[in-house]
């Protein structure tokens, strides 16, 4: 399989993460400076929204540990499960920035549903939609 030069390397960064896990103590925080050191990295407009978004997890669900996960910030349950994440437009090479979700979130209460959404700024609409996604999908935790 080929992988593309992004792809190898949020492999590449993946691996780091993981050695890095196994050395820390497991803690809420042990990830917190790693997720604002790439809020902080990332361009202003995806900066912004990211940091909005860490701010209204950390809110809603402050039982979640932010952590890294391939190179980029998540949230997971207990440093384990990640049940969210946020992609730069860079890193997903991309001309909107991602927020999504993993199967642990409690998102699938039909037969369909959105895992990810694109996002190029957070205005109050976004804010209202983003914290409704986040308290349905912590729901069932």
């Amino acid at each position: 399989m080929n992988f593309s030069e992004s792809e190898r390397r949020a492999i590449q960064e993946r691996k780091k993460e993981l050695a890095a896990e196994q050395k820390r103590d497991k803690k809420r925080n042990d990830g917190l400076e790693d997720v604002l050191a790439a809020f902080e990295a990332m361009p202003s407009l995806d900066r912004r929204a990211g940091l909005k978004i860490h701010t209204i997890v950390s809110e809603l669900a402050p039982f979640l540990w932010p952590k890294l996960w391939y190179g980029m910030p998540a949230y997971s349950i207990e440093g384990k499960k990640i049940l969210c994440f946020f992609q730069s437009r860079e890193k997903g090479e991309s001309r909107y920035a991602t927020f999504g979700f993993t199967d642990v979130a409690s998102l699938d209460k039909s037969n369909m549903w959105a895992s990810s959404y694109a996002l190029l700024a957070i205005g109050e609409t976004e804010e209202t939609r983003i914290r409704g996604l986040i308290k349905q999908a912590i729901s069932d935790l």
